[in-house]
């Protein structure tokens, strides 16, 4: 435990100090400043840079949001939670992206949930707006009256 309140103290250090918070001077105010905007108590701040105590979770959340970073990293360099504990979700994209394949428009109708009786129009707007081949081949199409 001791090993992993030094790693997150120094890693929350880097990034006050990234952040521009001058935390290492007494009289500089920055751990007084990023206690205010964390919403916590600044004892709560010292007793983390001075590797005392590991931070609740209310304080772990202020930070987060004070030093812009996801609470999710902050959790885990904490060693409270796991990357199994908190997986990030996959998007479709993320999915699509990972199959090096892209959507059709016909796929993105379906799931935007665009009505079928619709879809003939969403189509014929959307084709344009495609930056490949695909888009300009399906806009002609709709233009010419073929697809």
């Amino acid at each position: 435990m001791k090993d992993t309140l030094e790693e997150f103290a120094a890693w929350m250090e880097d990034l006050m100090r990234s952040r521009g918070y001058d935390i290492d001077h007494p009289r500089g105010g920055g751990r007084s400043k990023v206690a205010d905007d964390a919403g916590v108590h600044r004892a709560a701040v010292t007793r983390l840079l001075q590797r005392q105590s590991m931070p609740d979770l209310a304080t772990m959340r202020g930070l987060a949001r004070a030093l812009d970073v996801p609470v999710r990293d902050v959790l885990i360099r904490s060693g409270k939670m796991t990357e199994d504990d908190l997986p990030i979700p996959v998007t479709y994209a993320q999915r699509s992206t990972a199959r090096h394949r892209t959507i059709t428009l016909e796929e993105a109708a379906e799931l935007l949930g665009v009505p079928e009786d619709r879809r003939a129009l969403f189509l014929q707007v959307a084709a344009p707006f495609l930056p490949s081949e695909e888009g300009t081949s399906q806009a002609q199409r709709r233009r010419a009256g073929t697809g």
